[in-house]
């Protein structure tokens, strides 16, 4: 996609760019070409180019933000794959409302999603960011969504804004570099360091960081929580002026939250019993497996890996449950011959712990059938297994 500047954003906004830029609502990409080609007879090249460019973002968005809210904003190439889901930047809006927070100061805005969220709420945002495209196109949705009155769009480096005054600091660092994903704390934009100072200085704070960051990262007064939205992992959240040194794991839509101050020690492995639990994403990441493990009366079918497996079955939402009917030793041959015995043409893999990856599995056995069956590569007390099952219907 050709860089877009300032400047052809803003044509975007006038009159000709928006009655060109709702036209593409449906277009289809693999007809850009010729699409291009009529447009460019009655609008300038550069035009027609920023224009497409953004209809094809706003397509992408819609899995992130819906169609209605996706369709009338606007996106840079990266603001709008590094831009919160809109669920979950709902939900964090949520928390804040919940503690009386009125004003926020939003730093790394981007392209604006999370100071929406806030704004939808009734929240007044100041959102900040020293990108001047993104600020534009930050300010553009506020607009485009109605909420200009209560978010004020400021081009700075946030490191020199003055967010006394607000009831609540957001901060959301860069995470990407030149050569992809950051993954040391330090090396965000900015420094973690940096945002927990600037979080301390705020009544609340909450900090949106990388789901992979190591426990012993996280500040002592700071809450920690890990989110995932339908089972995927999206965020974590550092906390400040909530409940310091807790832990939290929330799983959208409900929301429903598992948390403690102090977590459980892990629980003692045993053999595979009837059923099988794989804890959500969140739930793992937060280390708490071991409270799930409790709730369910389970154990763990290997001290190294986070499948909990108990005899009788419970409902939880914390994790997802499988029938298993058997347990057998790795080993392809015997899983193919199986397969054909029972029928199995759909077959799903998943996987913790083994090197196998799920569309090689299937690509060997050769799955044919009428019926259907899950297959978990993993390790029983250490050794490369197979559990066969699967998932538990009903809730």
């Amino acid at each position: 996609m050709d860089p877009v500047t300032p400047e052809d954003f803003a044509a975007l906004l006038t009159p000709e760019g928006r009655a060109l830029l709702d036209s593409l609502h449906d277009y289809d990409p693999a007809q850009e070409l010729a699409v291009a080609t009529r447009l460019r007879r009655e609008h300038p090249a550069a035009l027609v180019s920023a224009a497409l460019g953004q209809a094809r973002l706003r397509q992408r968005a819609v899995a992130k933000f819906g169609a209605e809210d996706a369709f009338r904003m606007y996106f840079t190439p990266g603001g709008g794959e590094m831009a919160t889901r809109a669920s979950v930047a709902e939900y964090r809006a949520g928390r804040l409302a919940a503690l009386g927070v009125r004003s926020v100061a939003d730093l790394c805005c981007g392209i604006g999603g999370d100071a929406l969220a806030l704004a939808r709420l009734g929240i007044r945002v100041l959102a900040v960011d020293r990108d001047p495209l993104t600020v534009a196109v930050a300010r553009a949705n506020a607009e485009a969504l109605g909420l200009a009155d209560l978010i004020e769009v400021r081009e700075a480096d946030v490191t020199g804004v003055d967010t006394a005054g607000h009831d609540a600091v957001f901060i959301d660092p860069a995470r990407r570099g030149g050569r992809g994903r950051v993954f040391d704390p330090e090396s965000y934009s900015p420094p973690l360091s940096w945002a927990v100072a600037a979080a301390r200085s705020a009544p609340y704070a909450a900090i949106k960081i990388a789901p992979g960051i190591p426990h012993e990262a996280v500040p002592a007064d700071a809450e920690a929580e890990w989110i995932s939205d339908q089972g995927d992992v999206k965020e974590a959240v550092l906390w400040f002026g909530t409940e310091p040194g807790s832990v939290r794991a929330t799983l959208l839509p409900g929301p429903r939250a598992l948390r403690t101050a102090e977590p459980l020690p892990d629980p003692e492995a045993g053999p595979v019993g009837r059923y099988l639990y794989e804890p959500d994403g969140a739930v793992i990441r937060a280390h708490l497996v071991a409270e799930v493990a409790e709730q369910l009366g389970g154990r763990l079918i290997d001290p190294t890996i986070a499948y909990i497996t108990a005899d009788e079955l419970r409902a939880t939402p914390y994790a997802t449950a499988y029938e298993i009917t058997d347990v057998l030793p790795f080993g392809l041959k015997k899983l193919k011959a199986l397969l054909r015995e029972r029928g199995v043409g759909v077959l799903t893999v998943k996987k913790r712990g083994s090197a196998i990856e799920p569309e090689e599995l299937r690509k060997k056995v050769k799955p044919q059938g009428p019926h259907s069956a899950t297959v978990i590569l993993t390790r029983v007390d250490g050794a490369p297994s197979m559990l066969i099952g699967a998932p538990v219907s009903g809730p």
